[in-house]
């Protein structure tokens, strides 16, 4: 009787964890269908300013004697020194969500290494943090709630750091590296060079574009435009990384059901056998006390 307890127990624990995965798959979904909206609108607004900067950078490195003077767009022969922006989530139960984020900056750690570029990791995300602190990897910012609420105003305040630390010489590049949504069943890892801006990969340039400033030749605007490209880049991928957080947790808690349904499945069959092997041996009891008794 006490095995039969105890499969009975294991039953209803199988089957409050069904429930509890059924429901935060749902919650999922929804959060994931918000969140491609904001991407689908702040994906359209990308486009434009990767343009419109690319107008204007090519038209100042078109028409001005010496090019573009602004440090943004230096093209050392040589990276010594690297800041790498990395995005994990604040939660887990995503399947292999954080892992493979996190597995891809090492490889890029041990690239860097090889390389002997010096590396200043700037951490978005509990999952992360944990990780490399857990392994004794030194993290030069932290920024925890970030990846599981993006906002635009801490977004730009996160990268103005690294905008600020490259324009003063203490960081050659600025690398952002993130797992990103690229359907409703799979995410893809995601690196994008921020600064400094490579002209030829902001954007194509539109030819017919009537797009004029003043003073000729100011990379003030130029220089403020670039601001505004990296800041939103950044909140970009943190609302890009959502929605795959949301799509890998979505299919893991599935994945959770379908398990805790099979589990359920199979314990019912052992408690029926069990049960039924148990009545068995009552009755077997049973008759031989009667025939003992004759």
């Amino acid at each position: 009787m006490a095995a039969l307890k105890d499969i009975k127990r294991r039953i209803k624990s199988v089957n409050n964890t069904q429930k509890t995965t059924s429901a935060m798959k749902l919650v999922s979904t929804v959060k994931l269908k918000k969140s491609q909206e904001i991407a689908t609108q702040s994906r359209a607004y990308s486009q434009k300013l990767n343009e419109m900067l690319s107008t204007i950078a090519r038209q100042i490195a078109t028409y001005r004697v010496g090019g573009i003077e602004s440090r943004f767009f230096a093209q050392p022969e040589k990276f010594e020194k690297t800041d790498l922006i990395f995005i994990t989530a604040d939660k887990g139960l995503c399947g292999g969500f954080n892992y493979r984020t996190i597995k891809y900056v090492n490889h890029k750690l041990d690239e860097y290494k090889e390389a002997k570029t010096k590396v200043r990791l700037r951490a978005i995300g509990k999952k992360g943090i944990e990780y490399f602190k857990f392994n004794h990897i030194e993290l030069y910012d932290e920024t925890l709630h970030l990846s599981s609420s993006p906002n635009f105003e801490q977004a730009k305040e996160h990268i103005a750091k690294s905008v600020s630390d490259y324009m003063k010489g203490l960081t050659d590049r600025v690398v952002l590296v993130y797992n990103g949504f690229k359907n409703m069943i799979s995410q893809e890892l995601r690196e994008i060079l921020l600064l400094p801006v490579d002209i030829d990969r902001v954007g194509d340039i539109d030819d017919k574009s009537l797009i004029e400033f003043e003073p000729k030749g100011d990379e003030t605007i130029l220089n403020t435009l670039v601001e505004r490209y990296v800041e939103f880049n950044l909140y970009y991928a943190l609302i890009d990384s959502l929605a795959a957080e949301h799509s890998a947790r979505m299919q893991a808690m599935e994945a959770a059901t379908k398990n805790s349904k099979e589990l359920a499945r199979f314990l019912t069959l052992a408690y029926n056998k069990a049960r039924q092997e148990s009545i068995t041996t009552e009755l077997s009891e049973i008759v031989s006390g009667v025939e003992a008794m004759k």
